[in-house]
């Protein structure tokens, strides 16, 4: 059997049933839908002769042509899906909905699958996607300097029970020139909008959710721009931890990092930094003086820090004072704030 089904039921089957992505590798590598099988029709090369001789040469030719290159591929096809898909429905889609995602629905349907094709294809799913945004949240924001230990407090948060999203997380990147630093490789701004897609739609809408702040881009990524906006409206919590303490936290989290990638990320700001100062990090660093090498470059973060809040309407922000770098701690003192606001 062959189903056509729109994206609402395409993503209430996602859970239950395996995803067949037919689309080119490059265009799986470009973005695709979470948790997808890449099983390309054509290679890169192929779908571009096809694609070409489409707008040259109309459909039937294009046809063909994509007959030649994918009949000698049919058996392994079949294998390669029976070997992926255990069972014998599955979920399928191309980057329209039309040739591709039809064609391989054909031949998996002949070898006994039942196909579930998605209307308008991965077109279709990045639509929605990019939707999710659209709609106001009730986004709470956790502010401060850097070092502070947003992502830890966050973690915290949501083992209370808070509704939260690690978007340095989904972007494989802390948001600084050191961000990458014991980092996987970041994915495209279009994968990391669909992964963080897929953690939105778990949310409830009805509760808050908290994010933690960040500027426009995360790294090489980009937060989309209508969540973006949303964030800048919304109520921040900013938490103010004295400079020493933050210097702890950095020292635990960076000083076991081989020095050369210290050393580079310092590079990555210098001109921000100045030469005097440059210098003088990297000559702490080279001795093992994390603690005079941080607070350096933390003056230059501090500052640019200063400066967006500025950005920001006063209205927006509740003020938390701590003495302590206790993540655990912080994140209670946070939700014990937010709380006495909500009780007055």
């Amino acid at each position: 059997m062959i189903k056509t089904i729109d994206i609402q039921e395409f993503n209430s089957l996602r859970a239950d049933y395996p995803l067949l992505d037919v689309r080119s590798p490059s265009e799986y590598a470009q973005g695709h839908i979470p948790g997808a099988v890449c099983l390309p029709l054509f290679d890169d090369e192929e779908r571009k002769v096809v694609g070409t001789l489409y707008k040259k040469s109309g459909r039937e030719a294009a046809i063909l042509e994509g007959l030649d290159f994918a009949g000698k591929k049919l058996r392994a096809f079949v294998k390669q899906a029976r070997k992926a898909i255990p069972g014998k429905k599955l979920l399928m889609h191309c980057w329209r909905g039309g040739m591709r995602s039809e064609s391989m629905a054909w031949l998996l349907n002949l070898a006994g699958f039942d196909v579930c094709l998605l209307k308008g294809g991965y077109k279709a799913y990045r639509r929605h996607v990019l939707s999710l945004w659209e709609k106001p949240a009730n986004i709470l924001i956790l502010s401060g300097k850097t070092g502070t230990g947003k992502t830890e407090i966050l973690k915290y948060m949501q083992e209370l029970g808070q509704q939260v999203i690690d978007l340095e997380g989904i972007a494989h990147h802390k948001g600084s020139a050191f961000g990458a630093i014991g980092e996987s490789p970041q994915p495209t701004s279009e994968q990391f909008e669909n992964d963080l897609a897929d953690q939105w739609m778990l949310l409830d809408p009805s509760r808050p959710v908290w994010l933690e702040d960040e500027s426009h881009s995360i790294g090489s990524v980009f937060i989309p721009h209508t969540l973006y906006q949303q964030m800048n409206l919304a109520r921040v919590a900013r938490l103010d931890m004295p400079k020493d303490l933050r210097v702890k936290r950095l020292i635990i989290d960076y000083a076991g990092f081989p020095k050369e990638l210290l050393l580079h990320s310092v590079g990555k700001i210098q001109k921000r930094l100045g030469g005097q100062n440059t210098k003088a990090a990297t000559e702490a660093i080279e001795r093992d003086d994390f603690a005079t090498a941080i607070a350096i470059v933390l003056d230059y973060y501090d500052k640019a820090y200063t400066y967006d809040l500025g950005k920001r309407k006063p209205e927006q922000f509740i003020h938390l004072e701590t003495q302590t770098e206790l993540a655990e701690e912080n994140a209670r003192l946070v939700l014990e704030q937010i709380k006495h606001l909500k009780d007055e």
